[in-house]
């Protein structure tokens, strides 16, 4: 099983996208994922991990990701072969 851990800033107060992140990585990958995490950070700080790999990090990768490229980066850890339909397009 694999763990999702998403760090994000409290003082740029991006709480409530990183909630959306962990709802739509829960809705499509379900009980593939053992646990979504949201931990609070600063300075700036929106990172996604999946167990030891970093999957996005808003400072390196330019922004924020559409939830498309989050969950292809997630599947190819969780689930490579998963069929993602229209995302897969």
């Amino acid at each position: 099983m694999s763990r999702i851990n998403i760090r994000y800033c409290t003082q740029c107060q991006w709480l409530l996208r990183s909630a959306w992140y962990a709802q739509e990585l829960l809705s499509t990958f379900g009980e593939q994922l053992d646990e979504v995490a949201l931990s609070p950070s600063h300075g700036g700080t929106f990172e996604i991990w999946c167990n030891d790999t970093l999957l996005w990090e808003r400072k390196r990768d330019g922004g924020f990701p559409d939830s498309k490229e989050l969950k292809k980066r997630v599947r190819d850890i969780v689930s490579p072969d998963q069929n993602l339909g229209h995302i897969d397009r």
